[in-house]
């Protein structure tokens, strides 16, 4: 009797050891999958080309502003070339899915009150979806959309609402608890107001911490940054690129030829943390898929110094080193690499936070 006591406890041991280790197996799988979400293979994806606006018809602000006139010609061009507006109501059924067809994704910034007058009663006209990213202490103030107005757009298909934060401040000089009471504020207001905080983010200033990204990943499903580039599966949903588009930065010329562009695919890309305290410049690489060819013929330019020269590149079999001149001087320090593969015009960029003394 007791010999077979001792028996079933072994057994009931062997069994409990096994079960613990086929939950650790899953485990394992399930951080692999999650983790492996940027592991990706290299797909044939066209890709999702976000254009990023604020101000409409206010000359004051040639920084960011455009010309009503000038974003109904971008309009037409899009058009003309038979590319799709792209609803981001769709992105969390098929982000993860390359697009056969190359589509455009209007964001626009700040609620200011100029494109609830001057752009949105087009926008609904042409029936052209759209994101608003809201920052909610400036609602209702002078130049800026009242909730009701929100409200109203809020109610059609086509418009999308986004959460930008409270302050709209520079949260990676926020210490911790202050950036995480300054979302948990905005949140706040968004379920007040409409009864829901929005799966959208993006960054003010586009500056992000890899504690800032990691808190946005538990309140929302995707974010973008102010960085340029073409969103595709292997692209981060927390770090979403977008091109500007101003007075500046949107002659038409230079528009025709944003608009044609595809993704510039990769596997990796270091560093990881793209707020610069003491390690200014980083050590910066870029790991390319074995399939993506002509990377001989790839040109970057970075603004190490605050002056935009062509960025010093080395090559090991498919990564992609850059050895910056000297440290980034302004706020913000950009990278912009191009490739012509094959007559395909290929684009990523990346934009570092840089700590202010």
């Amino acid at each position: 009797m007791f010999s077979l006591t001792m028996n079933v406890k072994k057994i009931l041991s062997l069994a409990a050891s096994t079960i613990k280790l086929f939950i650790i197996i899953l485990l394992f799988n399930f951080n692999s999958k999650a983790d492996g979400q940027n592991i990706k293979s290299y797909s044939d994806d066209k890709g999702i080309l976000a254009l990023m606006y604020h101000r409409f018809d206010e000359n004051k602000y040639p920084s960011t502003n455009i010309q009503m006139d000038v974003f109904k010609q971008q309009v037409k061009i899009i058009k003309s070339l038979k590319y799709n507006f792209y609803n981001p109501k769709d992105l969390e059924k098929n982000f993860h899915i390359a697009k056969v067809e190359k589509q455009i994704l209007i964001t626009i910034d700040d609620a200011f009150s100029s494109f609830y007058e001057v752009a949105w009663p087009y926008l609904k006209k042409e029936k052209i979806p759209f994101i608003l990213f809201v920052s909610t202490e400036a609602i209702g103030k002078k130049g800026y959309m009242s909730w009701d107005q929100i409200k109203e757009l809020e109610k059609e298909n086509i418009a999308n609402i986004g959460n930008h934060s409270h302050t709209h401040d520079y949260l990676v000089d926020f210490k911790n608890t202050d950036f995480i009471n300054d979302i948990n504020t905005a949140n706040k207001i968004f379920i007040k107001n409409l009864g829901y905080n929005p799966i959208f983010f993006s960054y003010p200033f586009g500056e992000y911490s890899n504690f800032i990204k990691e808190h946005i990943t538990k309140n929302f499903k995707f974010s973008f940054g102010q960085h340029s580039g073409v969103i595709d599966v292997n692209k981060d949903q927390y770090e979403l690129p977008r091109f500007p588009i101003n007075e500046k930065y949107g002659d038409l010329k230079r528009f025709q030829f944003l608009i044609n562009l595809q993704p510039l695919q990769y596997k990796t890309l270091f560093p990881k943390e793209k707020y610069l305290t003491k390690n200014n410049p980083p050590s910066f690489s870029v790991e390319f898929f074995d399939e993506q060819k002509n990377l001989n013929n790839i040109n970057c330019f970075s603004d190490e110094g605050n002056q935009w020269e062509k960025s010093n590149v080395n090559f090991s079999k498919n990564i992609l080193n850059i050895d910056f001149r000297e440290k980034f001087l302004f706020r913000r320090g950009r990278i912009n690499c191009s490739l012509n593969d094959n007559g395909i015009w290929r684009w990523f960029g990346v934009q570092f936070s840089i700590k202010q003394n």
